[in-house]
């Protein structure tokens, strides 16, 4: 088995790649959601911003790419409005049930887009939700497995997304 390059800073081109599908998503979820109704765009934008704050907030500041250039550029960000957490990293578990407010983000948006289909037919509201399905599962886990968690550092100190996603690695 080879073993991948970990990355003590990721080339910027992985970050413009792993935050294009991140962004992508987040457009095409805000495009169908406004077609719902302003309100509700933002309570969506407000739930994706309270997401990201999150992230930053409790698992980047322990981070071993906290002030640093990781996957998506968020150790980089976190420095800026943060401090250093005193936390290990992997000691708070992820499980399942924990990240299905992650997977709201790509879900709402998606039986949005069936509603509104289904009101007033669209071929536009046919094929969002496909592209959004491609980039919230698909695309976020070719990102996440291929170009983030396979030279990431923190991964080796341990993370609770590798124990949750991870393969058995001997």
């Amino acid at each position: 088995m080879v073993k991948e390059r970990l990355c003590e800073n990721y080339p910027l081109w992985m970050v413009l790649v792993s935050n294009l599908v991140s962004i992508s998503t987040y457009a095409i979820g805000a495009f169908i959601i406004y077609n719902v109704g302003t309100i509700w765009l933002a309570i969506y934008l407000l739930y994706i911003i309270a997401l990201e704050m999150r992230l930053l907030k409790k698992s980047c500041t322990n981070c071993y790419y906290f002030g640093k250039m990781c996957a998506f550029g968020k150790g980089r960000l976190s420095i800026m409005l943060f401090r250093k957490g005193n936390k290990k990293f992997g000691c708070r578990p992820i499980t399942w049930k924990s990240i299905i407010p992650d997977f709201m983000v790509t879900l709402v948006p998606m039986v949005a887009a069936i509603g509104l289909m289904i009101m007033n037919f669209s071929w536009l509201f046919l094929v969002l939700p496909i592209v959004l399905f491609i980039l919230g599962f698909p695309g976020s886990g070719f990102v996440r497995s291929r170009l983030a968690c396979n030279h990431c550092k923190q991964r080796e100190l341990g993370c609770p997304a590798e124990k949750l996603f991870g393969k058995t690695r001997k």
